[in-house]
C-alpha cells in the first residue's frame, strides 16, 4: 500500500517522484536516505552524470552532527550545524561574528564548567575547616588566591572561546589539557592552606596557562588582519609573561605572598586592557551572558550540594533535626534568591562595547567567590550548630550573611 517512490530495500534512498529525470537536472537537491544504519543528507543539486548513468551523488553529512562554521562549504552558512571536526580535524582559527545567530555554548564548553567546580568545591572545603578551626583571616587570604585563579583561567578560556571556537579536533584537545590543568590545581588546594605549599597548584596553573597561549598564537597564525595577528600575539605573550611573573609566588616569604598576589593579579588584568588597544576580539554578547549564567548556576548547585552534606552528617551523626532545620531552610531561600536575582535582567543587553564587557566580566568574581562561600558559609553554620566548629554563634551566621550581601552588591 506504499507509494512506488517507497518501495525498494532498507538501504535505497527515498526519493521525491516529481523528480526522477536522469541528466539534465531532474534530482533533488536534498535527499535523504538509510545508508548503513545511519541517515544522511544530501547536499547539492547534484552534478551531471555520464550519459545513461546516475548522476554524480552529493556530497553526505551525517544527520544530527554539529559544528560551528563550515569554511569553503557552499550549502551551509557560517553559522550552520554540521559537525566538521569529525571530518576534518584542523580547521582555520579565525574569528567568529558577533551577529552570529542562535549561538549558545557546547558541550565541550559545559564539560569545562563542570571540570572547574571540582576545584571551586576544594577551595570552599578548605575555607570551612579553616575558619571552623579559627583561622578565618588566613583561611579567608588562601581562599581568595585560590578562587582567583580557578576563576581567572575561566574567564580567559571563556571570552576566548567565545571569539575563536572553530570546535575543530585539535582545539578540543587543547581544551582537554586546560581541563587537566585545573584538576591539577584542584588536588593542590588542600597543601596550599594547610602547608601553605602552592607547588602543585602552580603547576596545575602552568599546564593551563601555557595550553591558552597556544591557542592564541594559533590564532595570530591563521589571522588575516596585522592588527588582530598583533592583538594575539600580545596575548599569547602577556599570559606567558604572567605566568613566569607568577614563580615568585613560590619563593617570597610567606608574609610577603598576597602582596606578590596582588600585583600579579592586576598585572593579569591588564593584559586584555593592553591586547586590545587597538583591535578588539569578536566576543559574542549573548554567548558570553549565557556562559557566566550557566557557571553561576553551578557555582550556586555547588554550594546547596555541599550545605546538603553538611546537614546530612550533623542529622545523622549528632541527632541534631532541630537546630539543623532552620540552617537548612534559610540557607536554601538565601540560595534560591541569589538564583532569582541574578538571573531577572537579562545581562546581554549591557554587553554592547569592551568597556562594559571588561567591568561586567570583572565584577563577577566578587558574584564567584561570594556564591560559593555561601555554601562554605552554611557549612559553618551547621558545624557550629553541632559543637564541631570552635567559633561563636555570630562568627558562624557571618559566614552565611557576609557573602550574601556581597553576592546581592
Amino acid at each position: 500500500g506504499r507509494p512506488p517512490a517507497e518501495r525498494g530495500g532498507g538501504g535505497e534512498a527515498v526519493r521525491d517522484g516529481a523528480a526522477r529525470g536522469r541528466g539534465g537536472g531532474g534530482e533533488p537537491s536534498l535527499r535523504a536516505g538509510l545508508r548503513g544504519g545511519r541517515t544522511t543528507v544530501g547536499a547539492g543539486p547534484p552534478g551531471p552524470g555520464p550519459e545513461g548513468r546516475e548522476p554524480r551523488a552529493p556530497p553526505r553529512v551525517p544527520v544530527g552532527h554539529v559544528r560551528s562554521r563550515a569554511p569553503g562549504n557552499p550549502l551551509l552558512a557560517p553559522s550552520s550545524a554540521v559537525l566538521w571536526g569529525m571530518t576534518q580535524p584542523f580547521l582555520p582559527l579565525t574569528a567568529r561574528s558577533r551577529e552570529e545567530s542562535h549561538r549558545a555554548a557546547t558541550p565541550l564548553e559545559l564539560f569545562f564548567d563542570l571540570c572547574f567546580v571540582v576545584a571551586v568545591a576544594q577551595a570552599g572545603a578548605e575555607l570551612v575547616h579553616s575558619v571552623a578551626e579559627g583561622h578565618a583571616g588566613t583561611g579567608i587570604i588562601n581562599y581568595t588566591m585560590v578562587f582567583w585563579a580557578i576563576w581567572w583561567a575561566w574567564m580567559n578560556f571563556t571570552w576566548f572561546a567565545s571569539a575563536y571556537d572553530n570546535d575543530d579536533a585539535l582545539y578540543r584537545v587543547v581544551t582537554l589539557v586546560q581541563i587537566a590543568g585545573v584538576l591539577i590545581l584542584a588536588a593542590g588546594v588542600s597543601r596550599a592552606f594547610e602547608e601553605h605549599d602552592f607547588l602543585v597548584v602552580f603547576i596545575g596553573y602552568v599546564v593551563m596557562r601555557l595550553a591558552l597561549s597556544s591557542q592564541w598564537l594559533r590564532a595570530a597564525h591563521h589571522a588575516t588582519d596585522p592588527a588582530e595577528r598583533t592583538m594575539c600575539r600580545r596575548y599569547a605573550g602577556g599570559v606567558v609573561a604572567c605566568q613566569a611573573g607568577w614563580t615568585a609566588l613560590l619563593l617570597v616569604p610567606e608574609d610577603v605572598r598576597p602582596w606578590v598576589f596582588l600585583v600579579m593579579a592586576l598585572a593579569e588584568m591588564a593584559v586584555p586592557v593592553f591586547a586590545e588597544k587597538d583591535v578588539t576580539t569578536q566576543w559574542h554578547p549573548h554567548h558570553i551572558a549565557e556562559r557566566y549564567g550557566l557557571f553561576t548556576i553551578i557555582v550556586l548547585g555547588e554550594s546547596i550540594a555541599a550545605a546538603t552534606v553538611a546537614v546530612k552528617s550533623g542529622i545523622t551523626e549528632n541527632d541534631a533535626l532541630r537546630e539543623l532545620l532552620p540552617i537548612a531552610a534559610g540557607g536554601l531561600l538565601i540560595v534560591f534568591a541569589a538564583w532569582w536575582i541574578y538571573f531577572v535582567v537579562p545581562a546581554h543587553d549591557r554587553l554592547s562595547s569592551n568597556r562594559q564587557g571588561f567591568l561586567w566580566g570583572y565584577g563577577h568574581f566578587l558574584i564567584f567567590t561570594s556564591a560559593a562561600a555561601i555554601g562554605a558559609g552554611l557549612e559553618i553554620s551547621v558545624e557550629q550548630a553541632v559543637g564541631k566548629a570552635h567559633i561563636s554563634t555570630l562568627a558562624a551566621s557571618s559566614a552565611v550573611t557576609i557573602p550574601t550581601a556581597v553576592f546581592l552588591l
